[in-house]
């Protein structure tokens, strides 16, 4: 569905960042050229179903994800596991990757005007998350605990009243 769509907006394109090979169509893959091929160039990164899991079990909250950037923009970086944190426009600047967790609770407590008891933690229930859930108990924050799906609370997290203060986790 990605793909006829693309076929009708006027921007000459490129996938640098997808989820499909070559061979495995109908999927976008990395290099393919998307969109009507007129300017504005531009660099694409998709993920056509985000939350597979959660449409496998019937759910909600699985999103189809697109990002577009002037050409040379966008980083194709290997498929590997990143830190991420994601938090809303008012503690830009105030948290870091390489900050402990509790010190990235407490900037975006302050940035927020709340306590950290106050703050709201979303994090992916995996294995790898425990030690990042265990610092996030012991600095007292609230956790919400999700099975699949990280871009919508990572969405959410730049948005006032969505429950969401910030999202923290290890992921691709």
């Amino acid at each position: 569905a990605m793909r006829v769509m693309f076929d009708t907006v006027a921007i000459d394109g490129i996938v640098k960042i997808g989820e499909g090979e070559m061979d495995e169509a109908p999927m976008l893959y990395i290099g393919e050229r998307v969109g009507m091929g007129v300017p504005p160039e531009v660099d694409i990164a998709v993920d056509p179903l985000e939350g597979t899991t959660i449409v496998a079990k019937g759910g909600v909250g699985a999103i189809a994800v697109l990002a577009a950037a002037p050409r040379g923009s966008l980083l194709h970086a290997p498929d590997m596991y990143m830190d991420k944190i994601a938090v809303g426009p008012e503690c830009k600047g105030r948290v870091h990757l390489d900050a402990p967790v509790k010190e990235n609770l407490k900037e975006v407590a302050r940035a927020l005007h709340k306590l950290i008891s106050e703050v709201t933690v979303v994090i992916l229930d995996r294995p790898r998350h425990e030690h990042i859930v265990e610092q996030v108990r012991q600095a007292g924050a609230r956790i919400r605990l999700i099975t699949d799906g990280d871009i919508s609370p990572a969405v959410a997290a730049a948005y006032e009243d969505s429950g969401v203060d910030i999202l923290l986790g290890i992921g691709g």
